[in-house]
Formats: C-alpha cells, structure tokens, sequence
C-alpha cells in the first residue's frame, strides 16, 4: 500500500480484512454481498455493459482505450489492479479494478468483482485466492422501520420497510383522539 497510489486509488485489501470483525466499513456501513453487486450489475443492464457504467469515463487514471466507459452508475471504478504476497506490489494498475465482496465462494477464494480497461463488462469471478489485495466499496446498510409516511410510527430514517407500520383505527388518530364529528 504505497502512500502514492493510496491517494489515488485507495488502499488494497486482503479478504480477510473484509471478513475483520472489527469491520473495514464505517458504522451503518458494510462490503457488498456477491448477490448485492448482482443487484447492481442487473440493474445496470448485465454484465456486458455495466462495467462501463461503473468505470470512471477518460482516460485520467484508466489505459486506452477504456471501452464503454461512461460511470452513469456513480460508482467511478479505478484501476489500481491488485496485489499478491509479494512484498505488497501493485499490478496491473491503470487496467483493471478488482473489487472484493464478502461472500465466499471456497475456504480459500472469494467472490470479486473485475473491471477491464479493454471492454465494458463487469467480470464476476472466484478465481483469486483470498491473500489477494483487492479494492473494497462500502455500501449503505439499510436501516429498517416503518416508511409510510401515513403511519403512526413513521420513521423518517427508516430506508427499508420492516412491515411494523401501524396505524390509526377509523375515527381515531394516533394519539386515540377520536376524530368523528358528533
């Protein structure tokens, strides 16, 4: 993890880390399940052009001819390639993004995710041994409660329903003031 290309492309990390209890993600943060980045990919049309959408657009950081390229996704994927046990150098930097999820696919590989300078699609792939230094994107854990703004216990940060939504019975509000004219 050279201090040069950590400003630039972030720091790489072994599966491991991502597997830390003590948690590489911020609070109400953590690192996407392989299911979660299948998510995206779909979303994003498949794999076949949701890389493009993920990589950062020009040529700034990514080789020519960084095909496809368009980061519509917001997800301005780098290239800072990866890193084997090998005294922690960088390869393939400038080509290929590698990104970790956290779901294991074998005691030794993990489920990545691959972005390539030469075609627009996002590879999925378990054939990296977990010792690999992979980028890693945190995502937004969902924070669950009632999201009806209609509910008595609507909660404003609530970004996943939970199904606990209640609500007033007919004539009453929340606070079981009747509300029925006499």
């Amino acid at each position: 993890n050279n201090p040069t290309n950590s400003e630039t492309y972030g720091r790489l990390y072994n599966w491991y880390t991502v597997d830390d209890s003590r948690g590489l993600c911020p609070e109400g943060w953590h690192v996407p399940s392989d299911n979660e980045y299948t998510v995206l990919t779909d979303y994003l049309g498949g794999e076949s052009v949701a890389g493009g959408k993920m990589k950062e657009a020009g040529l700034d950081h990514w080789n020519s001819p960084n095909t496809g390229a368009t980061n519509e996704s917001g997800f301005t994927g780098l290239p800072a390639g990866s890193r084997y046990n090998n005294g922690g150098n960088y390869y393939s930097m400038d080509y290929y993004g590698f990104f970790w999820s956290s779901s294991v696919s074998s005691s030794d590989d993990a489920w990545c995710r691959l972005l390539d300078y030469s075609d627009s699609d996002v590879n999925r792939t378990s054939s990296f041994p977990k010792q690999a230094g992979f980028s890693i994107r945190c995502l937004l854990s969902p924070a669950y409660g009632c999201t009806d703004m209609d509910a008595c216990n609507y909660n404003v940060d609530a970004t996943a329903d939970d199904g606990s939504c209640e609500y007033a019975m007919e004539n009453y509000d929340c606070d079981e003031n009747c509300t029925a004219n006499t």
